[in-house]
């Protein structure tokens, strides 16, 4: 496993000034990969050809049409506008969210993200806050067919809204979940965020056991089969990863994220307070990159049947290659857009042309 890094450009180093010129304002420029993806053809982006790799399921589940193994990751787009505009980021797809039954406003301490430069890595704990699943999905089905035209995929990301009551939890999810399938191509359930002050439901097998035999029962009512992953944590222990996914292949679920956000309390040094529950939340960069590798490994000895996404600390071309060739199907990528001008386009250079660094 090697940790590849590139020589900072001009651009970088651009946009190494936007960072400190809006150092103090870190969600306005986070709102702003939107406007980034949309101008991208401007200064030379490159737009998604009508390539296609597909994501076959042996249940039945529709597959999943991809024009790059890169996908965005929950959190860029938490609210599905501007959908087709990341196709000119060199992206296969995006997943949108993550989504609540209904609006949430996140967290209401400031700041809730911020970024460490030396190590090149964000943290955050925005809260899940969103618009709701039903003004999300709606939004969705807007632009999904035109996203279809270009094998460009489109997932939504679901959770529990947090704080719900305990008897309300699993219909809460539930119903979240069936809007969603209704209009995406596949669905993703986050079972791991760390940002809410609220219990992990991937450190809860009782509950993930029901939630995701009750996933299934609607899949089977369906209309069409959709795909479904499960986002886990990058801090789970080997034993406790393997429990899971044996826990998952026998509910049907299609494949995982590995992984989520990584837990700030488990880090070796601290982090400002940023959630009103007095905790930190969680992080995702470059320092990340070496435990997803392992997850994704160990994931594919262990299940070779199960779809893996890679997630964390990819900021390279080299990182997406070794990920393939241990098994992911595709990766997901989104810190790596603060850091790395024209990330997209410059790790499919790196994937597509690796004789040329």
């Amino acid at each position: 496993m090697i940790n590849y890094d590139y020589t900072l450009g001009f651009g970088d180093k651009l946009l190494a000034f936007i960072r400190y010129v809006f150092k103090n304002h870190a969600e306005f420029r986070h709102s702003c990969l939107g406007l980034y993806a949309k101008f991208s053809p401007i200064w030379g982006g490159f737009v998604c050809k009508n390539e296609k790799r597909e994501i076959n399921f042996s249940d039945g589940s529709l597959p999943v049409n991809l024009c790059s193994p890169m996908v965005l990751a929950a959190g860029a787009n938490k609210n599905g506008k501007g959908i087709n505009n990341y196709a000119n980021l060199g992206l296969g797809g995006i997943t949108v969210g993550t989504a609540t039954r209904n609006f949430r406003i996140g967290n209401t301490r400031r700041p809730r993200v911020g970024l460490d430069e030396f190590n090149r890595l964000i943290y955050n704990s925005m809260g899940l806050n969103n618009d709701g699943i039903e003004k999300i999905s709606a939004r969705v089905e807007k632009q999904i067919g035109k996203a279809r035209k270009h094998n460009f995929a489109v997932g939504i990301s679901v959770a529990e809204t947090p704080g719900i009551a305990e008897e309300k939890r699993l219909q809460d999810l539930l119903e979240t979940f069936s809007i969603a399938h209704k209009t995406a191509d596949y669905l993703e359930v986050n079972v791991s965020c760390p940002n809410t002050g609220e219990d992990r439901l991937d450190l809860d097998t009782a509950f993930m056991a029901q939630v995701f035999s009750s996933i299934e029962d609607i899949r089977k009512t369906s209309p069409c089969r959709k795909a479904v992953y499960a986002k886990l944590s990058p801090d789970l222990t080997d034993k406790q990863l393997l429990s899971l996914l044996d826990l998952l292949s026998q509910s049907g679920v299609n494949g995982v994220i590995l992984g989520n956000t990584y837990p700030s309390e488990k880090l070796s040094y601290s982090l400002p307070v940023l959630n009103d529950k007095g905790t930190s939340g969680g992080i995702s960069g470059r320092p990340i990159y070496e435990n997803a590798f392992k997850k994704t490994s160990l994931a594919k000895k262990h299940f070779p049947n199960l779809s893996v996404v890679a997630c964390g600390g990819i900021d390279h071309g080299l990182k997406v290659r070794d990920l393939l060739n241990e098994g992911a199907d595709f990766v997901q990528i989104y810190s790596v857009f603060a850091f790395r001008w024209m990330a997209g386009q410059k790790i499919m250079k790196e994937l597509l042309c690796p004789s040329n660094l």
